[in-house]
């Protein structure tokens, strides 16, 4: 009688010891999930950010961008324009054309036969008085004087107000129906991070969403330690039949932080932009770079509520499918299972508990939606990368760079672990029902 309390004082300090030591993992496994999760959502509006400002709208299809471009590389040109040598001997021919080409049409004017009396006496007086031949000779001083006179320092700065002013007048007539919302976006985006132009804003954010995605990787990776050391604790503890059922049910918390963080946290990321977009102008080139084409970051979760939030009825009954067999199942499996080897008599023989902790499988979607997110993701991959991989083209005048950034995200890693651990549990189950009639080792010990 003394050695079986003895023996049952011994079970309950171990139990008692076992249980602070799950607890403690269970609180580590819970402050990483936490994190992750934090973090996870973060990044997400980073990155949100990020494609607002450098989205094509405000960008490529931009009026705004192209006339300030174009206006900028034309008043360039002219106020940097000076005429070349070759262009004002050019010039000296074109200007000689036109006089020689006048001469010969105000001659033919007066030689032309006349009927009146006053049209013959001036054709007579014309051809008495202008010598046409010395007329010609001058048409080269002439042209020179006019082509000096253009060029002159003062001539040069009222022809390049008038085209100055004639640009402004049209880049101000041109209208961009998203400069307002562009305006409003960026004020509001630059006081948000504290940033005065695009090129600080794009440098911060991609330093900011890099740190972050090295941190929740190192929370998803504290995650799966506390998983693996979960496990060990089974493999050293298996013939330990009275730590069982305090083992099994932290376990199960482990699992249910698992399935939590992996239904909330960022699934997959959908990201692809055009990195640059070059040609010349006048001798000029005219760029755009970082355009973000279309941007996509959603949790299981978000999917759900994007597919119940739709006016068709078809998309609507997909949500609701996902939210009973992704989400809440597993969650019931999990509490019914822990009912199940709580050691309580009366739960454990429940037809529901039983079932759902035994026989529910077939019904759980989670392993299913696993494999699902992975064909997507492979699927809407290699059609993203076919479609940008149309828009490459590079030449000497012109060249446009793509870039796809899709890609799962750690909350998937996260969710498959789940998938993972909770299978290796229910085989634990199996095995352990299987040997003895308890898992459940307070009734035994009763």
């Amino acid at each position: 009688m003394t050695n079986a309390k003895h023996i049952s004082a011994d079970s309950k300090r171990a139990n008692i010891l076992l249980a602070a030591g799950l607890i403690l993992l269970l609180a580590v496994e819970v402050f990483c999930g936490y994190w992750v999760d934090v973090l996870s959502k973060r990044q997400e509006q980073l990155k949100e950010d990020y494609s607002a400002i450098n989205n094509i709208t405000f960008g490529i299809f931009s009026v705004d961008q192209w006339r300030d471009k174009i206006v900028g590389v034309v008043d360039s040109q002219v106020t940097e324009y000076k005429m070349t040598r070759k262009q004002k001997q050019q010039m000296q021919a074109a200007v000689e054309k036109q006089l020689n080409g006048l001469v010969t049409s105000t001659v033919a004017e007066f030689n032309k036969p006349q009927k009146s009396l006053g049209g013959k006496l001036k054709k007579l007086a014309f051809n008495a008085v202008v010598d046409v031949d010395d007329i010609r000779a001058q048409v080269p001083g002439f042209a020179r004087t006019i082509v000096t006179k253009v060029n002159s320092p003062t001539s040069t700065k009222r022809l390049k107000g008038i085209v100055t002013s004639k640009i402004g007048q049209l880049s101000r007539q041109t209208y961009d129906s998203t400069a307002e919302a562009h305006t409003t976006l960026t004020k509001f985006m630059f006081h948000k991070y504290r940033v005065t132009n695009v090129e600080q804003f794009n440098k911060q954010l991609d330093k900011e969403a890099r740190e972050m995605t090295a941190l929740i990787y190192r929370y998803a990776y504290a995650m799966f330690g506390c998983v693996v050391f979960a496990l060990l604790l089974w493999w050293l503890l298996r013939n330990a039949v009275h730590l069982r059922t305090t083992l099994f049910v932290l376990s199960l918390c482990i699992a249910f932080v698992l399935l939590a963080v992996g239904v909330t946290a960022s699934i997959i990321e959908v990201d692809a932009r055009i990195s640059s977009l070059d040609f010349m102008l006048l001798g000029e080139k005219i760029g755009f770079t970082n355009q973000v084409l279309f941007y996509q970051n959603k949790s299981i979760m978000e999917i759900i509520w994007v597919l119940l939030s739709q006016p068709k009825p078809d998309a609507i009954a997909v949500g609701i499918l996902l939210l009973l067999f992704v989400v809440i199942l597993p969650v019931l499996i999990l509490i019914a299972t822990g009912m199940y080897v709580s050691g309580n008599q009366r739960l454990s023989e429940n037809k529901v508990v039983r079932y759902l902790a035994l026989e529910s499988g077939k019904w759980n979607m989670a392993d299913v939606m696993v494999v699902g997110i992975l064909m997507t993701y492979i699927g809407l991959n290699g059609i993203l990368q076919s479609q940008l991989s149309g828009l490459n083209m590079h030449s000497a005048s012109y060249n446009v760079s793509t870039v796809n950034q899709t890609g799962l995200q750690p909350g998937y890693l996260i969710f498959v672990a789940y998938v993972v651990y909770e299978t290796v549990l229910k085989q634990i189950l199996k095995r352990i029902t299987g040997k003895t009639t308890v898992p459940r080792a307070h009734a035994t010990e009763a």
